[in-house]
């Protein structure tokens, strides 16, 4: 177990954003967060992150945790002229050899001397994860990584981070709305709106009533769908 939450809840006046969550994060896990807006998938992120103190239960945490987090809509300071190598190593212990290393294993070494805010949607992805895994994190949270990408960049993305899932041998959280991505990349996916409605494997949840429920017969059927093809198409590679 690297981090867990025990029946969290929050509220905000009358309204439980949270209620009763109970969820684990073990070694080797992908687990991606799905719901509609407004079902607390960030809050619960910043709750297991000790951003935001739950009004219920407790958020439980192995010794040995080390987490890094990619933030929703990180937009650069156009003002403050920063370069993607100076980027990945503020506020952090690490030297030239190191940052050369990661740029090199995520082929950013020609993103290194620009400027951030000149780099494109899917540049600065890849410049935000580098510098969230310099320092080795055994658990990597992302929330809405592809919010701004078009859907090539989402495709590209995707990839990009099974190959980390797998390299890396560390857990990732994530929130997300790329269904289609999340169903073809992802161990687990947990289904969030306010309550956990259902969670366990991507093909499992496209059947569970509360999935179908919440995102309509049509979509979960061909989500299903898609789950199969996926996976016919790359045997082998998908995790589930």
């Amino acid at each position: 177990m690297l981090i867990r939450a025990e029946n969290l809840s929050v509220i905000r006046g009358k309204k439980e954003i949270l209620k009763d969550i109970n969820l684990e994060i073990d070694s080797d896990d992908f687990i991606t967060i799905i719901g509609p807006n407004g079902a607390g998938k960030s809050m619960l992120l910043k709750c297991l992150m000790g951003f935001f103190n739950p009004d219920a239960g407790r958020i439980v945490k192995s010794a040995g945790l080390k987490v890094s987090y990619v933030p929703q809509d990180f937009v650069p300071e156009e003002s403050i002229p920063i370069t993607a190598y100076d980027f990945i190593k503020l506020n952090k212990e690490v030297g030239e050899m190191e940052i050369k290393k990661i740029a090199n294993e995520f082929n950013v070494e020609a993103l290194l001397g620009m400027q951030i805010s000149h780099l494109s949607g899917g540049e600065l992805q890849k410049v935000l994860i580098a510098r969230s895994l310099i320092e080795n994190p055994n658990l990597l949270i992302l929330d809405e990584p592809t919010q701004n990408l078009d859907v090539s960049g989402q495709l590209s993305f995707y990839k990009f981070l099974d190959r980390i899932f797998n390299d890396r041998k560390l857990s990732i959280l994530m929130v997300s709305h790329d269904l289609h991505m999340v169903m073809s990349s992802t161990k687990k996916v947990i289904c969030l709106s306010n309550h956990i409605c259902c969670s366990g494997e991507p093909l499992a949840i496209t059947k569970d009533p509360e999935f179908i429920s919440l995102f309509g017969e049509d979509f979960a059927e061909m989500m299903s769908v898609y789950k199969h093809d996926f996976d016919h198409k790359h045997e082998g590679h998908s995790h589930v």
